[in-house]
């Protein structure tokens, strides 16, 4: 975790692993890093979330494919594996639960050709399966916008724990 003064001073090629693990998208990283020095956390934040909403198709699809599934757990010792767990902790692990997710999850992947992808954090199993059963009524252009969105938010919450404002 670095201060707003040391990320704006701080050199780019030191920040950019932990914008990575933030939002697995180069041009966002690249642009934030541009875009420095930012008055306030305040800034920073709406300045990465405009940088966000012109995310491509491609952009997405990159940065989903750090995503572990719903109900999966990311391995490893660096920042995103760990905020992947964080932010998965509301998923409970109780058997029908697990189970009603990976079926939700694999209808999902079938209908859209990608793993499903919601901000989590704060979310109730409940909750997760809720929306992705949802979801999997909405038509592609739709999908795609929702997860953009929810990238976003991803991306943002990640930003936060980078940053101590």
């Amino acid at each position: 975790m670095v201060t707003l003064d040391e990320f704006n001073g701080m050199a780019g090629d030191r920040l950019r692993p932990a914008l990575l693990e933030c939002c697995d998208v180069p041009d966002w990283v690249d642009a934030l890093l541009d875009a420095r020095p930012f008055p306030d956390f305040a800034e920073l934040l709406a300045t990465a979330d405009r940088i966000a909403e012109k995310f491509t198709p491609g952009d997405v699809d990159r940065a989903i494919a750090a995503h572990p599934r719903i109900g999966e757990r990311r391995e490893g010792d660096g920042n995103g594996a760990a905020w992947s767990r964080q932010e998965q902790s509301g998923v409970a692990a109780d058997v029908e639960t697990a189970a009603a997710l990976y079926s939700a999850n694999r209808l999902y992947e079938k209908r859209f050709g990608r793993v499903f992808l919601i901000c989590a954090t704060g979310l109730t199993s409940a909750e997760i399966l809720g929306a992705v059963l949802l979801r999997l009524g909405n038509d592609e252009p739709t999908e795609a916008a929702v997860v953009a969105t929810e990238l976003r938010k991803i991306a943002l919450l990640r930003l936060g724990k980078v940053i101590h404002a």
